[in-house]
């Protein structure tokens, strides 16, 4: 027929891959080709900034992550200590190192359910309220109120840090 004479019939090599396939067949790159990014290519040529290795991880957002949990850390430890100089100094040496330990301990776990996203105040309040019962001879109601105050005072700097 015409069109046979018209196309040359494909028969394979001896590869095995057909004379005139995409494997075979090398196109020269042009300006107009358009080159395939992955994500993190393209956000780096946004930023300027040169590709970061795979499984690197990012060292600035680390760093930055970890000063942020030490700011809000001594941002909880400053409200914990507000007011509590004078009843410190009277503790013995004994008294005064045993809630120091403890007040650290609460900082650290009051830190810990800030960083989470839903954020439980009457966790706060035990861990503040157990730290507290230390202070030898301390009046209920003074606790209670000062509980709540440090506790309100504590939940603000969730959406300030």
């Amino acid at each position: 027929m015409a069109l046979e004479k018209i196309f040359e019939p494909i028969q394979p090599d001896k590869k095995g891959a057909i004379a005139g396939s995409p494997e075979e067949i090398s196109v020269p790159e042009t300006k107009l080709e358009k080159k395939t990014l992955s994500r993190q290519e393209v956000f780096s040529k946004i930023a300027n900034r040169p590709l970061e290795k795979p499984g690197a991880g990012n060292i600035l957002a680390a760093t930055q992550a970890q000063d942020y949990q030490k700011k809000r850390a001594i941002a909880i430890d400053n409200i914990l200590a507000e007011g509590l100089n004078e009843v410190f100094l009277k503790m013995n040496p004994k008294q005064q190192s045993e809630f120091k330990k403890k007040g650290e301990e609460t900082v650290v776990k009051i830190n810990e359910l800030l960083g989470r996203t839903k954020v439980k105040v009457s966790k706060i309040i035990d861990l503040i309220r157990s730290w507290l019962k230390l202070i030898p001879g301390v009046n209920k109601f003074f606790l209670e109120q000062e509980v709540k105050i440090k506790a309100d005072k504590i939940i603000k700097i969730k959406d300030k840090f």
